[in-house]
């Protein structure tokens, strides 16, 4: 037992040692799945496009509105009416790719086409912290999450929201979870939504790192602008849209769908509604600035008949995640959706089903930018610690199946099918002395030890592990420079801004 117990002490010590690995946006190599041939993916369009030009869908702000009305739509008071040849002349203005720079250029991304980027769970207020309780979360919480999230290799942005932090004020809150995001990690990050002024300050955060010009030019952010589904863009996801679609910023055009709640209660029914109402945002922020970034897709989830909760990891949000991905590559637009998902309270069971089944679906999928990769709990009210470890490991997993098989690797393989003899092994060739620490993945959190070993190790579960791992890796964390200049501005930025806010607490 000694032996085993020096060996697996080498294995973690060597483990410890080794830097922070990055890997860059997914060049996806599996074929997509289509579920709908062609002719029914036209009908499918037509449907979308009959709920835009015959109901029509409501944009509740003023200037909007009169930026429709000067387009041609039909405008009667908040409903616009959209002609369905002007609406795809102006989804055609979108890029199919859209680069997202980082401020360290070799951790900038792109989405589009085959290329995939994950990224953190957005928005919960609560966390499932280092010592397993439920607890509103703060900024202390925000800054560990963007430091797990930049140690991560399979996550390819910082993250938005990664938690609310609930010890600083609504109007200040942005500015310090802004300036985290920028400080902590030097991956591409998420932008401000809640306001026109907090998305302005966004942005202006952003130039003081990136230089006024390159923003205005280049993509640094995503943000995400919530439609209200049934039909309804409000003033605020619309003024986020007018200031980061100015700016040459992207913006997630999702539909916030609780099926059968807010859409019919139909796989292909909800779809249609989703695509009429993404598609008009998309369509509006070409309108505030042809060839502005934008990224087409919904969040997901089904209504339980029952009590009415929203449910996480059935089979018919892959059946929609399928369907919205064969559209999007019919409109040639970069998609998204939510990956690791899950209505479980905890780190058990019922969230590694949910969260890997939503997660297989994502992949089929195709989905370009997945959102809530990492942490996701309790329908995206708590971010746990312990998932997010357990997810970014599983999410190294997915990028490595996302990859699709290496088929050079046929050839050199019969080499070592003759040097072993029928009924001896391969673990002495020269080829598994080659490829063994590439061949197979072998993740960390997982435990494949015999039932003694595990036992003299502590007898651990998974939730124990993800745990020890964020804790450890907090330990580890090593800040990613940032010019001292640059970091001085950013802070001047935010005293100045709350001293201009005041004393707000809405």
């Amino acid at each position: 037992m000694s032996a085993r117990s020096g060996g697996r002490d080498a294995r973690q010590k060597l483990r410890s040692e080794r830097s922070v690995t990055y890997m860059p946006s997914l060049e996806r190599g599996l074929p997509y799945m289509d579920l709908l041939s062609p002719d029914e993916l036209q009908r499918l369009h037509n449907f979308s496009m009959e709920i835009l030009e015959d109901i029509g869908i409501e944009f509740r702000d003023d200037e909007a509105i009169e930026v429709w009305r000067a387009a041609g739509a039909s405008v009667t008071g908040q409903r616009v009416r959209i002609d369905r040849n002007h609406l795809m002349q102006l989804v055609a203005k979108a890029p199919e790719y859209i680069t997202i720079h980082a401020r360290n250029p070799a951790k900038t991304v792109t989405i589009g086409g085959r290329k995939t980027i994950f990224t953190p769970a957005y928005g919960s207020p609560n966390v499932l912290d280092l010592e397993g309780n439920r607890r509103n979360s703060t900024i202390a919480d925000f800054v560990n999450f963007a430091k797990l999230a930049y140690q991560a290799p399979a996550m390819h942005m910082t993250g938005g929201v990664l938690c609310e932090p609930m010890d600083i004020a609504v109007p200040k809150r942005h500015l310090h979870m802004n300036y985290s995001l920028m400080k902590y990690s030097d991956k591409p990050f998420m932008g401000a939504v809640t306001s026109r002024e907090r998305a302005e300050d966004t942005v202006r955060m952003a130039k003081i790192v990136f230089g006024d010009e390159f923003v205005h030019n280049n993509t640094v952010m995503v943000s995400i602008a919530n439609c209200n589904s049934p039909l309804v863009w409000d003033a605020t996801m619309l003024d986020a849209v007018k200031v980061y679609s100015a700016s040459n910023q992207a913006i997630l055009f999702t539909p916030f769908v609780l099926a059968g709640a807010s859409t019919p209660a139909s796989t292909l029914g909800s779809v249609a509604q989703l695509n009429a109402e993404a598609l008009a945002g998309v369509a509006f922020s070409q309108l505030i600035r042809p060839g502005a970034p934008a990224i087409y897709g919904q969040w997901l989830a089904t209504v339980s008949m029952k009590s009415g909760a929203p449910m996480a990891g059935t089979p018919e949000i892959d059946h929609m995640n399928m369907l919205v991905g064969q559209l999007a590559r019919h409109y040639k637009l970069p998609w998204r959706c939510s990956g690791s998902c899950t209505s479980s309270k905890l780190v058990d069971a019922q969230a590694g089903y949910e969260a890997a089944r939503n997660m297989y679906g994502v992949l089929i999928a195709g989905a370009n930018f997945v959102l809530s990769s990492t942490g996701y709990l309790e329908g995206a009210l708590t971010q746990s610690y312990s998932k997010f470890m357990l997810d970014a490991e599983q999410m190294v997993m997915f990028y490595k199946l996302g990859q699709g098989l290496v088929k050079s690797e046929l050839d050199e393989t019969m080499d070592a099918i003759r040097q072993s003899e029928p009924g001896g092994h391969y673990l002495g060739t020269a080829h598994t002395l080659k490829n063994f620490e590439q061949a197979f993945y072998v993740p960390e959190l997982m435990d494949h030890d015999s039932f003694e070993q595990w036992s003299f190790a502590g007898a651990r579960d998974a939730n124990t592990r993800g745990l020890a791992a964020a804790v450890r890796s907090l330990k580890e964390y090593q800040a990613p420079p940032l010019d001292e200049a640059i970091d001085e501005q950013l802070l001047e930025f935010v005293k100045r801004r709350e001293i201009d806010i005041g004393e707000a607490v809405l």
